[in-house]
This record gives C-alpha cells, structure tokens and sequence, in this order.
C-alpha cells in the first residue's frame, strides 16, 4: 500500500470496468482514471485520454487493440502497459520494445476457471445441453421420449489436447475423471509425472486420427493462425467433437462450420472466437454448436485474481523494480 498523498501517486488510466476489489485497490494505490461506463476504446482513444490525463500506466484488456500507431501516439510519460490477460496478441510487442515500453500480463491465475469451461464446452456440445435448454425457454417440450436429443457418452472417447500447458494439463485431470484416455501434442514431451499416463504425439497432426474430442490449447501467432483447416478436420475421426478455448484465430471458421453443418463432425463447443464479439453469422444457425460468449476467466476469484496481479506488475514498476509478469 502506498502511504504518498494522493497528488504524488501515479495516474493509471483503466482502459474498462473492472471486478469491485480490482478498482478499489487501484482507486487506493494510485491516481486512477477508472472507467465506470465501461466504454469500449479503441487505441486511438487510450492514447488520447492518457494524454490529457497524465497517465503514467495503462490497465488495458485484451479488447483494447493497441497497434503500433497507438504505441506511438502514447505520450512519453506511459511507462506500463498492464494488460488485464495472458493473452498479448492485442498489443504490438515489437513496437512496444522499440520504445521501451513496458508490457505485463496475468498468467498462472486462469488455469483451473479455463480448464472447467473447457469440460462444460465438452459436455455441453457432447449432450446437446444448448439444444435442450432452448427446447425448455421456448415451451416445446412435450415430454421425455426414449431417442430425444441422444447425445455423446465422454466415458471411453480419447481426448486429444493440443498445447499442454498449465490449461491442458488441468483439462487432461478433469477429463480422466470422466474416463477418456488423454493423448497430447506439445512442443515438448512432459516428463511422465506430468504426463500421468498420458499418449504423447510428437506431431500433432498425426494425433488427429485418434481424437474423438479435439481440445485446442495453443496461442494466437501467424502460425497457428487457422490451424484448424478443413484438411486438419478431415483427419478427425467421425463425429468427432471440437473444443476451443485458446483463441478464435486458430480455427477456420468457414471450414468448421461446413463440418458442422454436414454432420462430418458431431459438435464443437466453442468459447472463442475471431473477431469476438462480432462472430461468424454461420455458428448462431448450427444446433450442434454450443457457443459461449468468452467466459473462460469468468469468475469473480479469477478475475480479481488478475486485476491484483496487473496491479502487483504497476506496483513494482513505480517502485523501481523488475514486473514479475514483463513481456515487453
């Protein structure tokens, strides 16, 4: 806690509304400009308001797109970029190195709320959850019959996990509760106390065959940008079902929709999305799409868990010492 009179603190511009706890200890700790209406900013509008306040660090979220050209309009005074994710492919890097700005984000706190959205999107798509609870609210139940909405048994299936991380590594526990056998594709091979008897591949496309529930795992880079393609999901067993909860760039749209759409894949259970939130029109047609709007990190413990750590990232900036979370 700072014990400087309130004029000397640092201005912080918080680029949305955060959690209560978030913003009262960022209100306590610095000169914060909160945003209360929780308007969305482009990077033209965060450079102009941490001008005219004086800001000296950015609280932003992964919805703030700060491009090169917005690096470059942010006054001398920004030295921080605290962004509110683990994620950064919001923000130019390379940009923000040739200026020296400093970038942080919020890993090691998402772990356990990603990997249990992961599960309710593998249940969810696999037991047509969606389906039936829009059957319930618009009053078209007529009763239990013995072939409604049959869906998928998860018990026995192989789960394929790609990138096993701290996120896929805790799908894999959750998932061995349920019985499915665990097969992964990871950069590298995990030693074996952390594989826990899972199947490694070294090459993840030769793990396709035997995924009858694909989990994606992996980050947004030009690389894996559409990763899932229509000759990747042609490698998938029939009906098998597709889970996303990394990001929506590394799936083509186009082409898992049309999988979807002719029953080449059984589901998908979808949780992100390339250009959220304006997704693909196709998705909100498909019945056997279970879509949720970005939850992954949608609890009250998480999420204050990551305003403390882009605010511990601040704290030690002003304090004169190294970010324990520093990308940039």
């Amino acid at each position: 806690m700072r014990s400087d009179t309130p004029a000397s603190r640092p201005v912080l511009l918080v680029t949305r509304r955060l959690p209560e706890a978030v913003e009262a200890r960022a209100a306590r700790d610095f000169d914060a400009r909160l945003n209360p209406q929780d308007r969305a900013l482009s990077g033209a509008d965060i450079a102009r308001l941490a001008a005219e306040t004086g800001a000296a660090g950015i609280l932003c979220t992964a919805g703030d797109r700060l491009d090169a050209a917005a690096i470059a309009a942010l006054p001398e005074a920004v030295r921080i970029v605290a962004t509110f994710s683990v994620g950064t492919d919001h923000i130019d890097l390379d940009a923000a190195k040739a200026r020296g700005l400093i970038v942080t984000n919020t890993p090691d706190v998402l772990t356990d709320a990603t990997a249990d959205i992961a599960l309710l999107l593998m249940l969810g798509a696999a037991r047509r959850a969606s389906e039936g609870e829009r059957m319930i609210r618009a009053g078209a139940w007529t009763g239990w019959t013995p072939t409604q909405l049959l869906g998928t048994h998860l018990g026995g299936k192989r789960l394929g996990i790609i990138g096993m991380g701290r996120i896929g590594q805790a799908v894999a526990q959750r998932a061995r509760a349920f019985g499915m056998a665990i097969h992964y594709s990871n950069r590298r091979r995990l030693p074996a106390e952390q594989e826990a008897g899972a199947i490694y591949h070294a090459d993840p496309e030769a793990m396709l065959a035997v995924c009858d529930v694909l989990s994606l795992h992996f980050p947004a880079t030009p690389e894996t940008t559409h990763w899932l393609n229509a000759e990747r999901i042609e490698r998938l067993p029939p009906g098998a079902i597709v889970v996303n909860t990394a990001r929506g760039s590394v799936v083509d749209d186009e082409a898992l929709i049309a999988a979807l759409a002719r029953g080449r894949l059984a589901a998908a259970g979808l949780d992100v999305f390339e250009n959220e939130p304006n997704l693909h029109a196709g998705y909100r047609g498909l019945e056997n799409a279970f879509l949720l709007p970005h939850l992954g990190s949608a609890t009250v413990e998480t999420r204050n868990a990551m305003g403390f750590k882009a605010l511990d990232n601040l704290d030690a900036v002003f304090a004169g010492s190294a970010p324990p979370d520093r990308v940039a």
